[in-house]
């Protein structure tokens, strides 16, 4: 017999991680545009940005103006890796921030030039910076199950970084198949893990579709009591860092799962469809529009 929980939370993180490394350049004004398609479809908590050297990543250059300008919907979360990214969110007025570290030590260096020990170090002082400006903090945790360099990661070493993180202060840990390898087993044993040791912690997870597992991973997750993923509208996104990663999961897909399931969301599968479009347009990868033809035939 499942167990399953009446709601689920979906962070649709499709503004950021799902357009942070697209090659063609999406202005402001569809950005803006794709984040209030998303936040009519129910979502009510997303990642909008990223303040990143723009020299690294050129399509959240326009960070600033994204947290300005977005309609405060829910719980709005920007990406703030170092204590200068920081700095400028909370300028900017952000009030939830997420922050980044691999499991991988090969991970972390080939993504910011550090060892999983000193990512960890040189975030405390944002931690702290973070906590006297009451800010609620989001940290991922990437490479969870496995590493394009190093391969499996144990279980223990994902704890033991989670451990870090919450001795810090973080309010929600989101855990991260960072190259989309984990199985339905894995999936179940990690998070039942994590429900275990963090029971007063939110706990989110993040599953890349590059083997077309996540539906399945997530599944599994919900077995073991998660209630919270995250899920990019059109399956956009990947990592530059992980090579072979495609994208997120897609919102639409989840959504969808759970409906059938009768588990509550708050959120319109056909809307998140109607937001897909709307950023279409804009990216140089095809988005796979097989979910808004279901729409489109009233077969939703």
């Amino acid at each position: 017999m499942f167990i399953l929980p009446n709601n689920v939370t979906i962070i649709e993180v499709g503004p950021r991680d799902g357009l942070q490394n697209e090659k063609k350049h999406v202005n402001e004004n569809d950005k803006l545009a794709f984040i209030e398609a998303l936040q009519g479809a129910g979502i009510q908590e997303m990642e909008l940005t990223s303040f990143v050297s723009p020299k690294w990543v050129p399509q959240m250059a326009d960070a600033k103006t994204i947290v300005e300008k977005s309609k405060k919907v829910g719980r709005q979360f920007v990406l703030a890796p170092n204590d200068k990214g920081a700095e400028l969110a909370i300028e900017a007025g952000a009030t939830s921030i997420a922050v980044f570290v691999g499991v991988s030590n090969t991970f972390n260096k080939k993504n910011i030039n550090r060892t999983t020990a000193e990512s960890i170090d040189a975030l405390q002082p944002v931690f702290a910076k973070l906590k006297i400006n009451d800010v609620f903090i989001r940290a991922c945790i990437s490479t969870a199950f496995y590493c394009p360099y190093e391969g499996k990661i144990e279980i223990e070493d994902v704890v033991a970084l989670c451990k870090r993180f919450v001795a810090m202060g973080a309010n929600e840990l989101s855990v991260a198949d960072t190259i989309g390898k984990a199985n339905p087993r894995e999936s179940y044993e990690l998070f039942k893990t994590l429900k275990e040791e963090f029971p007063d912690v939110l706990l989110t997870a993040h599953f890349h579709d590059t083997r077309k597992m996540a539906i399945a991973n997530i599944f599994a997750a919900l077995q073991a009591g998660i209630n919270r993923f995250d899920t990019s509208a059109g399956g956009l996104g990947g990592c530059p860092f992980a090579p072979g990663a495609t994208g997120n999961v897609a919102t639409e897909d989840v959504v969808n799962m759970l409906d059938t399931l009768g588990i509550e969301t708050g959120v319109d599968v056909k809307k998140v469809c109607q937001a897909v479009q709307v950023v279409a347009p804009h990216v140089s990868r095809p988005i796979d529009t097989g979910m808004y033809r279901l729409f489109e035939n009233d077969q939703l």
